[in-house]
């Protein structure tokens, strides 16, 4: 009996009823297609060139080809989620690969929200240093247009371009080991496609490199104007110190606030006070310690804490990954109860097999 609901362990294929029998269908090809098949598989007297799955196969490889070629774009998934399997059930085979999640977990639509875009930045260049070469060549294509994506918005906002520039460093020099160790084994596609995009990396680095950012005219209410001890408490709720040293080069009055020995001491501990060996040495009370000396020796050697306005959440329900307010279909009692925020670092470690 040919399977006939649209269940979600359906590989996209469905089946249509016809004189001859059933026939399967691509459910894409049902719903989108503006190619019939009659005329695409037969030639000018009428013969049909191709019979059952080979005309329905020629087709689709068509229809993806033209796709392919006419659009830079990611296709759009209805569902923004993915579920994240890692074995064979009897429900499901297989499992779910880090380019499955990249294609459809709309990163494209989600650079665009400035809570989630230092999330994406840094996603991506964990993958530029890791696992770049484990990618399908639909996903390293898709990879590289929301690249160019983030690189047009940090030009045109002038939004974190220190964090950007890494990624693109990160990537030219992955890009270089797999050109010269790897080679063609890994790097999927024609060699000149690659050429075309290191030229690409090339070019967004000078880009970046370039990029001026127009100092503000505006004759209101400035930072410079508000109370000492206002700007100083602004000053305590950042915690990259690159932005508290940036900052610093201001203005006279902010190269003191950013000076603040209160202030290293707690990014010393924000950062590193979960550290197992760092705990005592953060919490001490002692007067001669220098703690922006402390705080960038203690970076040599532990990561710092990461804080993010959006991530993306798993739910141990379900398996599922997800953006938080695009939801998914929990079949949990308490939803808000299963779900984990995901940091790029797990992100990583779910499609690791």
């Amino acid at each position: 009996m040919p399977f006939l609901g649209k269940d979600w362990r359906s590989p996209g294929w469905c089946w249509k009823k016809t004189d001859n029998g059933w026939t399967r269908i691509f459910r894409h090809e049902l719903e989108n297609n503006s190619i019939d098949l009659e005329v695409l598989c037969t030639d000018g007297s009428g013969d049909n060139l191709f019979v059952g799955d080979v005309c329905e196969l020629v087709t689709t490889k068509r229809q993806k080809d033209f796709y392919n070629n006419s659009t830079k774009s990611q296709f759009v998934y209805r569902d923004k989620w993915i579920y994240v399997q890692k074995g064979s059930t009897k429900e499901r085979h297989g499992y779910c690969t880090l380019g499955e999640a990249l294609n459809q977990l709309d990163f494209s639509s989600a650079i665009q929200d400035l809570r989630r875009f230092n999330y994406v930045a840094k996603l991506f260049q964990l993958i530029a240093k890791d696992q770049l070469g484990s990618l399908s060549g639909a996903a390293q294509k898709n990879y590289f247009n929301i690249l160019e994506k983030i690189v047009r918005k940090v030009i045109e906002d002038q939004y974190n371009p220190r964090l950007v520039k890494e990624l693109l460093q990160d990537l030219s020099l992955t890009l270089k080991g797999l050109a010269i160790h790897a080679g063609r084994c890994v790097l999927v596609g024609n060699i000149n496609v690659w050429l075309s995009r290191i030229n690409d990396i090339i070019k967004w680095q000078q880009q970046l490199d370039n990029l001026q950012i127009p100092k503000h005219t505006s004759s209101g209410f400035s930072f410079n104007d508000l109370p000492l001890h206002t700007q100083s408490t602004i000053i305590y709720k950042l915690s990259d110190a690159c932005d508290v040293i940036n900052l610093g080069q201001a203005t006279p009055t902010m190269q003191a606030l950013s000076e603040n020995r209160t202030l290293w001491k707690k990014l010393c501990y924000f950062h590193f006070s979960d550290k197992t060996r760092c705990h005592d040495l953060v919490l001490t009370t002692s007067d001669k310690v220098d703690w922006k000396l402390m705080y960038f020796t203690l970076k040599k050697h532990y990561p710092v804490r990461e804080q993010y306005g959006d991530t993306l959440h798993f739910c141990k329900h379900c398996s599922v990954l997800f953006w938080k307010d695009c939801g998914h279909p929990c079949s949990a009692m308490d939803p808000s109860s299963c779900l984990t925020p995901i940091s790029p670092q797990h992100f990583m470690q779910l499609f690791q097999y």
